[in-house]
């Protein structure tokens, strides 16, 4: 799966557990350091509690990462709560599986999100101008049509940031560019 910078752009693959135990999105505070990403202060610490019920040695949870995730035609934007998770570098816990509710074929070691949450979709702008017959076909062909994603080097990216410099240069007045 690819994670994206909200800031930069850049990009990070990484492998991502799914924990049906985990309470929320977590990233590995040695992992986030490596790769800069950017983090912001929570405003209250939040303790944290290991699977064997004790407290966890790398302390509270006092920091946040906000991040893009991509993973085969999937994308949304998500927050990841950071603190020691040991060996794995990100946790996507019950409340990320309830959301998308992944079909998993454990045999092959495959997931695939075909259920997703309207908020996941790389057309939600589109989607939200469509009648909703029009929105209802689209929904069906994203199910059918995945895109790896997270082969690519940039996870498709580079026309969005084109799009989005585009938008910033219509903000900022010419003699600034």
């Amino acid at each position: 799966m690819g994670l994206e910078k909200v800031d930069t752009h850049e990009g990070v693959t990484v492998d991502a557990l799914l924990d049906s135990r985990a309470t929320g999105l977590f990233m590995n505070k040695e992992f986030m350091e490596k790769n800069r990403f950017r983090m912001e202060r929570l405003e209250r610490p939040v303790k944290v509690v290991n699977i064997d019920r004790t407290h966890n040695k790398g302390g509270d949870i006092t920091h946040e990462v906000t991040c893009n995730i991509y993973y085969r035609g999937h994308r949304e934007r998500a927050r990841f709560d950071v603190c020691n998770l040991g060996r794995t570098e990100v946790i996507l816990g019950m409340p990320w599986l309830a959301a998308h509710n992944p079909e998993i074929d454990w045999e092959k070691g495959e997931v695939k999100l075909t259920r997703c949450p309207p908020w996941c979709s790389k057309n939600n702008e589109k989607r939200e101008e469509m009648k909703p017959r029009e929105r209802k076909r689209a929904l069906e062909k994203e199910k059918v049509i995945s895109w790896a994603a997270d082969e690519k080097e940039d996870w498709g990216r580079e026309e969005e940031m084109e799009i989005d410099h585009r938008k910033i240069e219509t903000m900022v007045p010419k003699q600034f560019h």
